[in-house]
C-alpha cells in the first residue's frame, strides 16, 4: 500500500482509497480529494510536514497525519 506522505516530490498520483473514519474523512474529501482523482505532489517541508500538493487545479498543504490516510497508486 502507497500512501500520499510515501509520494516522492514532482510524482502524479491517483487516489485509490480513502482510510480513516466519521469526521476526518470528511474533512479530507470536502477539500476535493475523492477517489479517482489525480494529486500532484509539488512540495514537501524540510522536516516532512506539511505537504503541499496540486488537486483539481488548486493548491493545498496536508499534514503528513493526513497524507497517510490515502492511498494511491501511481499514474
Amino acid at each position: 500500500m502507497n500512501t500520499l506522505r510515501e509520494t516522492k516530490i514532482g510524482s502524479t498520483v491517483k487516489v485509490v482509497r480513502l482510510h480513516g473514519e466519521g469526521a476526518i474523512k470528511r474533512r479530507i474529501m470536502d477539500m476535493g480529494i475523492t477517489k479517482g482523482v489525480e494529486i500532484y505532489v509539488r512540495k514537501v517541508a524540510p522536516l516532512g510536514d506539511p505537504v503541499e500538493i496540486t488537486v483539481r487545479g488548486y493548491e493545498l498543504s496536508l499534514r503528513k497525519a493526513d497524507a497517510e490516510m490515502i492511498e494511491v497508486e501511481a499514474v
